[in-house]
């Protein structure tokens, strides 16, 4: 019974350790990019995702939205989820064609940024959301490219956008964009 007890155990830390390992040796940086196709005009496509108090209504993943002491004339604000808070910026707002948003809170274990084009289509607009991100601890990496995937927030997002029309939109692969 104590060979089984140690066994076990050895296969638990090795497993462990291949975890650590194999986060260590992924990029800390990863690009993804998602899209959805809206039968909405872009400003109102844009509306929607830069009144950013709003989204408890529209975002059921999100409990509550405060909004904070603009920094360099930046509009901050802290999302509220099951997850707990996050504190966002919006760096660049180009109404109604792009958004660019950044985590501001320092010391988690990823940071980056969502940078949202809004396109014109022959009937509508094309939402794109490109995510520049960065995970520092190595198994947060390691989950995020196996077991979450890098476009599950994106995704998330991208359904709530497309209920809140009353659209059937499944998010897609989309174009990276560069700042």
């Amino acid at each position: 019974m104590l060979k089984i007890a140690l066994l076990a155990g050895a296969v638990v830390v090795g497993a462990a350790l291949l975890v650590v390992i194999i986060g260590l040796l992924l990029p800390k940086s990863h690009v993804a990019a998602r899209s959805i196709v809206l039968h909405r005009p872009p400003g109102e496509v844009f509306r929607l995702i830069s009144d950013v108090k709003d989204a408890p209504a529209w975002r059921p993943d999100v409990q509550s939205v405060e909004l904070l002491e603009p920094v360099n004339g930046h509009i901050r604000f802290r999302e509220r989820s099951k997850n707990g808070a996050l504190t966002m910026e919006i760096v660049e707002s180009n109404s109604p064609s792009r958004m660019v948003t950044r985590i501001a809170d320092q010391g988690l274990p990823f940071g980056g940024m969502w940078i949202f084009d809004v396109a014109p289509t022959t009937n509508g607009s094309r939402l794109n959301i490109t995510e520049r991100g960065e995970i520092y601890n190595p198994i947060f990496r390691f989950v995020s490219r196996f077991i979450l995937g890098y476009t599950r927030t994106q995704d998330t997002y991208l359904q709530s956008v497309s209920r809140k029309f009353d659209e059937n939109s499944a998010p897609q692969d989309g174009l990276a964009s560069n700042l």
